[in-house]
């Protein structure tokens, strides 16, 4: 068979004036990675206790294969020899170096021990408050003397008791762990000279109390003035102004009468306020009923898992359970206990959050797995570890459903009308971390029928706006805030969303309660892998760009005027969304693909005469049948050429990562598109006005994103049978993502595609109402089928026990994000400006760190 038209190497680019010299780019990948495929891991969960346990066989569990798993990258194995190597590949093989594998492998192992088992710091105050408890029966001896001897141990030089080893600067946190020391040694008359120090330190930076602008604990105005008050009863003598402790009292007497026996606005007593008044129940003592507060009681004994707040019960109030509790924690940790126990869920859960918002979550699949399984075992037992705190449940949700688990809105039932969340603890305390992580599980929304992820959404959102406008966030940068309610998560690139989470990464990581809970370094390792990972991946991505760019010249792209020059927009949607440094294949074909699709639709719209595209399509449809003297004209020549010797070039690397031969199924893709251009061309030299079901029918093909996702789909390290591609399954993944592609670009395009007498789907809907629609009224009916059809791929997406691995079906998903940035304010890719600072983010730009 001739294929003497495109076989050979293409002349040269024009020289123009003007046009710079090509630049020295390294030659067309042709490297191929063989991919390990149908991994599967035994569904399995941890227990508390640390032990593995299968999920019982009555529990309906339906969790994603570990096959196609989003964490897990494909591994990248030995080129073939004899394959050139490109410079980005070379970049690849240098930095694997044994020192750098070494390092990195040391950092993850650490990240990994974390993952398995969270190691909480001791919290000085939770342990002077368990040292306080009497043993039963002798209320001169502490119950717990390994706590008190832990205190004794562990004051600072400057007098103070905090985590941090070398003393740190006084703030509210130090202070309130200081009182409390100081008054567990007074309880059991010891350690006189600590006391003194003690004392002197809170005198010297007792002005921070009433400093209302500095960051304070949970119930801290509460606390601290309820420790002090029996501080003094105790007759211990603060080198402090009388007027500035009378101050403080007052203030502190002031709020118990707002609290003590507040209503609600209905006059019924807030349950938010009193789980607040027994949370913070170690400042008040005797002015409460502690029968009231044992109600708060926990299966595991504890008042809110907090050994402060249990400590101080049992002080008042004897009680088994809550005993057992602090015996059991005690003998976890010795001497000094954390500042609330068990965390582990919402620690693990925080830390897969940040693994994946920070691009590194893949190097870590195992683990997440099993953090996973453990979360969904708890899910299903209704375990109090998830459900009784509002931001780890809609963490656990958001997370789990993300990730493939079934997990039913309905369990954040009691969550759906503010009302109910104002009356909790965390509404009381106007906690916008919980806030925000309901805002975002409300947007995780794969059904019609999901009122109550509806509801949340609409009023999380309107406090969180109203939150921004009024008072600030407290406990959250207000950047957080905004981007999460200016860019729902489905109008978001992964790699760049990885870049702006590191750069505003809070490294110390700590989680405000009472006192502060501070993982062992977790949090700099975090942020150290994710800086040393973006920052190789970046240096790949820039050198694919110069590929790119020298591909583009070699096949005289450049030289066809009538197309819009679009490389680095389509590079910057496969780098920043298939981003792991392994999956260069699928980046590239993406890529090449985007250029080309772009160039054949300039083509078909203004580039080419009916001629022309008639001879263009009889060329693709005889391939490799093609002749020298087939061509019409040369710019029929350059399109066909860069396609001939482009999909075929990919359709060799796609093969052999499926090991059977995929080349004629790209041919196909191209050709299908081709042929609906042509048909919309027709329609528009006709003047023919289609149906609407005719013109979607029709119009999902031609937004010409089959060439663009289809071949990638070959190259994620998945095997692809080809009974898949045949299925419905693909084919309605292709048809809700290219409908989300089409009815954005029509609503954001109406106005500009008007002028030029295009007809859209707004334009026909007003057209075939009969006057009865307006052009606002046909958006909005456009709007509702965008967002039915994102929710239909995103459940597609999600399910368990499909022919499409779950690696290819996230690439339409990730075209689907992709293309809501696009056209998210206006039709972006017409619109340069509006994507050139993600180029430069994502390709060019270094991290920028705080110093």
């Amino acid at each position: 068979m001739s294929n003497a038209g495109c076989s050979s190497v293409l002349p040269a680019p024009c020289r123009q004036a003007g046009h710079r010299a090509p630049l020295p780019l390294p030659a067309a990948p042709q490297f191929v990675a063989r991919f390990r495929s149908n991994r599967r891991l035994r569904v399995t969960c941890a227990s508390a206790a640390g032990h593995v346990s299968r999920i019982p066989p009555t529990e309906a569990r339906r969790v994603r294969s570990l096959a196609g798993s989003r964490h897990r990258p494909p591994p990248l194995t030995r080129i073939r020899s004899g394959t050139p190597r490109c410079a980005y590949v070379e970049k690849m093989l240098v930095a694997e170096t044994a020192s750098l594998l070494d390092h990195r492998k040391d950092r993850e192992a650490r990240i990994r021990k974390q993952l398995r088992k969270v190691e909480l710091p001791p919290s000085p105050y939770d342990t002077a408050w368990v040292a306080m408890v009497p043993l039963r029966g002798s209320p001169h001896t502490p119950c717990f003397p390994q706590c008190v001897e832990w205190i004794l141990q562990n004051q600072h030089e400057n007098g103070s008791w905090d985590i941090n080893d070398f003393g740190s600067s006084a703030n509210k946190n130090v202070l309130l762990s200081t009182l409390a020391c100081v008054l567990a040694l007074e309880k059991w008359n010891l350690g006189q000279e600590h006391i003194r120090k003690g004392l002197h330190f809170i005198g010297r930076h007792f002005s921070l109390v009433m400093d209302e602008e500095i960051a304070a604990p949970t119930g801290f105005n509460m606390i601290f003035p309820g420790m002090l008050s029996l501080a003094i009863g105790a007759g211990l003598q603060f080198p402090v102004r009388q007027t500035d402790i009378d101050g403080i009292l007052h203030q502190w007497e002031m709020e118990l009468k707002r609290s003590v026996d507040g209503k609600t606005l209905a006059g019924q007593k807030s349950y938010g306020r009193e789980a607040y008044m027994a949370y913070v129940s170690e400042g008040l003592g005797n002015l409460l009923d502690w029968n009231e507060v044992m109600k708060f009681q926990r299966k595991n004994g504890s008042l809110f898992n907090s050994p402060s707040t249990t400590a101080a019960a049992l002080v008042h109030n004897y009680d088994d359970k809550a005993l057992d509790y602090l015996n059991m924690i005690v003998s976890k940790f010795g001497g000094a206990v954390p500042t609330v126990y068990p965390l582990n869920m919402h620690c693990k859960l925080s830390m897969v959050d940040s693994l994946e918002k920070i691009g590194i979550s893949r190097h870590f699949s195992s683990e997440i797995e099993g953090i996973l399984d453990m979360a969904y075992s708890f899910w299903l037992q209704r375990d109090e570890e998830i459900m009784m705190d509002v931001a780890t449940c809609a963490m656990a949700f958001r997370l789990l459903r993300m990730n493939g688990y079934d997990v039913s809105s309905d369990e954040l039932s009691h969550l759906a009308e503010a009302s109910n969340f104002h009356n909790s603890l965390q509404g009381y305390l106007s906690d916008t971390k919980s806030v925000l992580e309901l805002y975002k599980a409300s947007k995780v929304c794969v059904s019609e029928h999901e009122l109550i992820l509806d509801n949340i959404g609409n009023w999380s959102g309107s406090l969180l706006s109203e939150k921004l406008c009024s008072e600030g966030v407290q406990g959250l940068p207000i950047l957080e805030v905004e981007y999460a309610l200016k860019f729902p998560f489905y109008t978001t690139l992964e790699r760049l969303d990885h870049k702006r989470n590191i750069e505003h990464f809070d490294a110390r990581g700590s989680h405000i309660l009472k006192t502060e809970c501070l993982p062992y370094g977790i949090n700099q390792e975090l942020l150290a892998l994710a800086v040393e990972d973006f920052t190789f991946s970046q240096s790949i991505y820039q050198d694919e760009l110069l590929h790119l760019d020298r591909w583009v010249k070699e096949n005289r792209l450049d030289q066809l005027q009538f197309a819009r020059q679009k490389l680095t927009y389509c590079y910057l949607s496969a780098a920043a969304t298939i981003f792991p440094p392994e999956l260069s294949d699928a980046r590239i074909s993406w890529a090449k693909n985007g250029v080309l699709t772009t160039v054949v639709d300039d083509f078909f719209d203004v580039g080419g005469s009916k001629e022309e595209l008639e001879n263009l399509i009889a060329l693709v449809e005889k391939w490799d049948e093609h002749h020298k003297d087939d061509f019409c004209s040369e710019q029929v020549r350059i399109v066909f050429c860069a396609l001939y010797t482009t999909v075929n070039q990919l359709g060799s690397i796609a093969s052999a990562v499926q090991n059977r031969d995929v080349k004629n199924h790209l041919i196909e893709i191209w050709l299908h598109l081709l042929r609906s251009m042509m048909t919309e061309a027709e329609w528009q030299r006709s003047q023919y006005v289609p149906t609407m079901e005719e013109y979607m029918t029709n119009g999902v093909v031609s937004f010409a994103l089959g060439p663009i996702v289809l071949p990638a789909l070959y190259c994620v390290g998945e095997k692809l049978l080809g009974s898949a591609v045949k299925n419905q399954e693909y084919s309605e993944l292709f048809r809700l993502m290219s409908t989300c592609g089409r009815l954005l670009n029509d609503s954001q395009g109406f106005e500009r595609e008007g002028s030029e007498g295009k007809l859209n789907s707004v334009s026909l809907l007003v057209l075939h109402s009969g006057g009865s629609m307006s052009v606002e009224a046909a958006k909005n009916a456009i709007q509702k089928s965008i967002v039915a059809s994102r929710r239909d791929l995103l459940r597609l997406v999600l399910k368990e026990g499909t022919v499409v691995p779950r690696a290819c079906k996230e690439l339409f998903w990730k075209m689907c994000k992709i293309l809501h940035l696009f056209y998210f304010r206006t039709d972006g890719f017409s619109s340069p400006k509006e994507m050139a600072s993600a180029v430069n983010a994502v390709i060019n730009e270094p991290l920028k760190l705080p110093s």
